[in-house]
């Protein structure tokens, strides 16, 4: 049950942020924006271990994370303005940050950063 909870308010979350992009762009971009997610998942993490080592660790490797993904929100708006179509540019914008996080990984992995 409380899985379903989780899922439900994590759910709720992403459905708001998407009703608000259809009635304001902006707004909906703010919303999105905003790390929601990443604060459900340490909110999540600590009401289930209340280990702060672990809420901590999990912090830090949104952070890492969060840069591989920023260059999606860059490069598809340019994608789609230039006639790609959606499907095609998003998938090429999924295959590029999945391409991005490998190489996050490889590079921590070598500075010695946990991740």
């Amino acid at each position: 049950m409380y899985l379903l909870v989780k899922a439900a308010i994590s759910g709720i979350v992403a459905a708001l942020a998407s009703e608000a992009a259809r009635r304001s762009k902006g707004f909906g971009g703010l919303i999105a924006s905003l790390p929601l997610v990443s604060i459900l998942a340490l909110i999540w993490l600590w009401r289930d271990t209340t280990d702060e080592v672990a809420v901590a660790a999990l912090a830090q490797s949104t952070f890492w994370f969060v840069l591989p993904s920023l260059p999606m929100f860059l490069v598809l708006p340019v994608l789609l303005r230039q006639g790609m179509g959606f499907w095609p540019s998003l998938g090429l914008m999924c295959f590029m940050t999945i391409v991005l996080y490998g190489l996050t990984f490889w590079l921590l992995t070598r500075l010695g950063i946990a991740h």
